[in-house]
């Protein structure tokens, strides 16, 4: 059996070697222009910002409206003498607590968020280095292709908007009047 000669190994390891390359290029091609423009790598980091802060307002809104309750049960109980009565106040003033500590969920996940965010964040800066070294002009030029092909229901899915983006729901509710 013959040895290939060091040209041929050479020529098989650069081939080798150009492939790799190839896929590469295209790997970054398909992270700053996705096929499927929802699955766009740059806009990840705003969608979970976006998480954080809907959350957020959800969470705020939630202990707002317990205070208010609160308040109200202590203005009741203040009027009420029936021990029964009071005793039923008392309960929902508890439950209320429970609303309370339920909601310190947001706090922990807004950090486990954060700290995706910040991966997330430096993969794209890795991504966009790689991206000016090969050049963009090359990287444009390189073909995407769809991942997975989409539903016709997951064709017509384009919410929930960022902020600012998109129509708001009073636009909405006019379609409806």
């Amino acid at each position: 059996m013959d040895q290939p000669s060091e040209a041929e190994v050479l020529k098989q390891e650069l081939f080798g070697l150009f492939k790799y390359m190839k896929r590469v290029r295209e790997e970054i091609a398909a992270i700053n222009r996705p096929a499927d423009e929802e699955l766009h790598f740059d806009s990840m980091s705003d969608q979970l910002d976006a998480i954080v802060k809907a959350t957020e307002d959800a969470t705020n809104t939630i202990m707002g409206c317990m205070e208010k309750n609160d308040d109200v049960v202590t203005k009741l109980k203040e009027t009420i003498t029936d021990a029964e009565q009071v005793k039923l106040l008392d309960q929902i003033s508890s439950n209320g607590a429970d609303v309370f500590e339920a909601c310190s969920f947001q706090d922990i996940t807004g950090q486990r968020v954060t700290k995706i965010i910040k991966s997330v964040t430096y993969v794209e800066d890795r991504v966009n280095a790689l991206t000016e070294v090969w050049g963009k002009d090359e990287i444009d030029k390189t073909e995407v292709k769809p991942g997975v092909e989409k539903t016709e229901d997951e064709k017509l899915l384009k919410g929930p908007a960022l902020e600012g983006e998109g129509i708001s729901q009073d636009e909405i509710d006019k379609l409806f009047d």
